[in-house]
């Protein structure tokens, strides 16, 4: 399910023949049309300068490996250990997921709450800096005892170290993304897109029992779908569209290339794909390692 045609103009013919069949009302379809139209127009935000797009999405001009969450297989994800090896292992860049602690510290974390990657438990909202500093984000990891002493980072040590390799860092921004944007029109945005993520976990189970449920968020998906591919997309003003890899194809890639958008993929795991994504696709990607092999790290 990917519901992308010829641009906004061809969307908004959509709407309004969609709109007409539905209230028989020639007045009202063009009043909703225009004013979609108008809206648009009215408050898109810019994109970041195409310049400054080029170097965090394509830089050298060829497809870059960004290891997703520092290399989630190599290391303790969102760790200073992770940007290191990822750096050592030959990524151009690092996802990193970024949230803020109780007393409003920006952390790199991915989750809302701290179980499944460090020693202790609650949710980030409910514990400060201090405490999170105490917790080892090594302790659940394959490698753990490799990576002894490690703390979670703050956004600026990440940083840091990322320049310190000449890494590029895509951001995962859990909250506070709008300020983010606001702040900086240099930062390079883009959209974040798993089809059918409302009605399917990760690895396709649906995420209802209930069948009507699962139906009712499987039209919520389609519907969420072609918004993203119409008009969403110009009026968040992004750079880029990371999806998830399975709806990843030439034609794809080609469709958002003509409107000045990088398609990112995730998670691309394996050699073959990787090799598939840099000389044949020549688009960037998102991997967990970049020295073998792996599962898909949700």
């Amino acid at each position: 399910m990917l519901c992308y045609g010829e641009g906004p103009l061809s969307s908004l013919t959509v709407l309004l023949v969609a709109v007409l069949a539905l209230s028989r009302s020639p007045a009202l379809a063009c009043l909703l049309t225009a004013g979609l139209y108008l809206a648009l127009h009215l408050f898109s935000l810019e994109p970041a300068p195409p310049q400054s797009a080029q170097r965090v999405l394509r830089p050298r001009g060829a497809a870059a490996r960004i290891a997703h969450r520092g290399g989630a297989h190599d290391a303790p994800e969102n760790t200073l250990a992770a940007i290191r090896q990822a750096a050592e292992n030959g990524a151009m860049g690092v996802e990193l997921d970024l949230e803020f602690t109780a007393d409003g510290v920006p952390i790199l974390m991915h989750d809302e709450t701290v179980e499944r990657t460090t020693d202790g438990s609650g949710r980030l909202c409910d514990l400060t800096f201090d405490e999170i500093r105490r917790l080892n984000p090594s302790a659940k990891h394959r490698l753990g005892n490799k990576f002894q002493g490690e703390k979670v980072p703050t956004l600026r040590e990440a940083v840091v170290e990322s320049m310190h390799h000449n890494l590029i860092i895509y951001f995962d921004v859990k909250g506070h993304a709008n300020q983010m944007r606001q702040a900086d029109r240099n930062v390079v945005t883009a959209l974040t897109h798993r089809p059918w993520h409302l009605s399917h976990l990760g690895d396709g189970t649906p995420r209802f029992s209930s069948s009507w449920k699962h139906y009712l968020y499987m039209m919520m998906d389609v519907i969420l779908d072609w918004s993203l591919h119409s008009f969403l997309w110009r009026l968040c003003g992004v750079s880029g569209f990371l999806i998830q890899k399975n709806f990843v194809s030439q034609e794809y890639v080609r469709h958002w290339s003509s409107n000045g958008i990088q398609v990112v993929a995730w998670t691309v795991n394996t050699f073959a794909e990787k090799s598939y994504y840099e000389t044949v696709l020549e688009s960037s990607y998102i991997t967990d390692s970049l020295v073998e092999d792996c599962d898909p790290h949700y």
